[in-house]
């Protein structure tokens, strides 16, 4: 399945659609013979936000990206784009949308303007609009003083933003990122969130983004739609989500010769709604009112002969959502990369 060649022509405008949705998402599912990669999923996605799916490697996100960018047909449901249903008008619907996949795909043997000017032209963006695009864009991201420069010499934050750069050349509507900063240094990630943030309101973009990155979610995104083994469990703004927790402090803490009660004691302080054991004699304790938890706990451990390692207070975070969602932490799990390009094949599983 391919993109854009030069001859294929979208059949209509990208002028947003009536619905006030830029992306809807129907009870779409992609199976893999007996493996369900992704299962039943829906939501929205409104003009203007910036709308993640939040999730461990291999819960289905990039699956979810695939369907909705025309690179993989889903097994039932269906994806809209801008209005364009994607199995009935791709080429519509590709044309309102820029597309960035978890690898670095630019050419390293072109120039970063050699690889903006390939883009714009497969897209069929007129030689004069070319020229102004590729110049407002390296702005933008902050490559003007590399515009002649092997796209090799680039450091991996310079050629994540050459690759923003890339998929906004033919001024989509519809911005798809694929774990925009997986693999960047933390100064290169802040970077990233903060040119992102510039882009879509200065190009009154609507973005969607996978990341499996809390603190990513969080501080870009308006709603997150949390998934887990290719269901959506969860779907609201960062601070709502945080709210239906119960409980609005997280206290860590590890202890020394815990005894094997020790969890169950945990949970019968005064203000405590849930406790997870995290570790090796690690806990994470919910509470509705932290400095009293906090107090009653150290006194607890003196009472009970318990040393108390080391001992931390904080207000929820999306990490304490995905476990009182899913019942488990959000891990980088180790599971088998697959190509985000890869042609649907029977029987392959994600």
């Amino acid at each position: 399945m391919s993109w854009f060649s030069p001859k294929s022509k979208p059949s209509a405008s990208c002028d947003a659609p009536a619905s006030g949705d830029a992306i809807v998402v129907d009870h779409i599912t992609k199976k893999y013979g007996d493996f369900t990669a992704v299962d039943d999923v829906s939501f929205n996605v409104h003009q203007g936000e910036i709308f993640g799916l939040l999730g461990p490697n291999g819960a289905g996100k990039s699956t979810l990206i695939r369907m909705m960018t025309t690179l993989l047909p889903a097994t039932s449901g269906r994806a809209v784009i801008n209005g364009f249903d994607v199995a009935k008008e791709p080429d519509s619907a590709r044309h309102c949308m820029g597309v960035i996949p978890q690898a670095l795909t630019s050419d390293i043997d072109l120039t970063v303007e050699e690889n903006l000017s390939i883009y714009a032209k497969l897209y069929g963006v007129p030689a004069a609009d070319r020229k102004r695009n590729i110049d407002e864009l390296l702005k933008t991201v902050d490559l003007l003083k590399w515009r002649h420069a092997q796209t090799k010499t680039l450091s991996g934050g310079m050629r994540r933003r050459l690759e923003i750069a890339r998929g906004l050349v033919h001024s989509p509507k519809i911005f798809f990122l694929d774990e925009p900063t997986t693999g960047l240094d933390p100064v290169s990630r802040v970077a990233v969130w903060e040119m992102l943030t510039e882009i879509k309101n200065r190009r009154a973009l609507t973005i969607l983004i996978t990341t499996h990155y809390m603190d990513e979610a969080d501080r870009l995104c308006d709603r997150v739609a949390i998934v887990d083994h290719g269901k959506l469990v969860a779907l609201d703004s960062p601070m709502a989500l945080k709210a239906s927790v119960p409980g609005t402090n997280v206290i860590e803490a590890q202890f020394l010769n815990a005894p094997a009660v020790w969890h169950e004691e945990l949970g019968k302080l005064e203000d405590v709604t849930s406790v997870q054991p995290v570790g090796a004699d690690m806990y994470r304790i919910l509470s509705s009112n932290g400095t009293k938890t906090t107090t009653e706990l150290v006194e607890l451990a003196v009472r009970s002969n318990v040393q108390i390692k080391s001992l931390s207070v904080q207000n929820t975070t999306l990490d304490d959502v995905f476990v009182h969602y899913t019942g488990r932490q959000l891990r980088d799990e180790q599971v088998k990369a697959y190509n985000f390009v890869m042609p649907d094949r029977p029987g392959m599983r994600p």
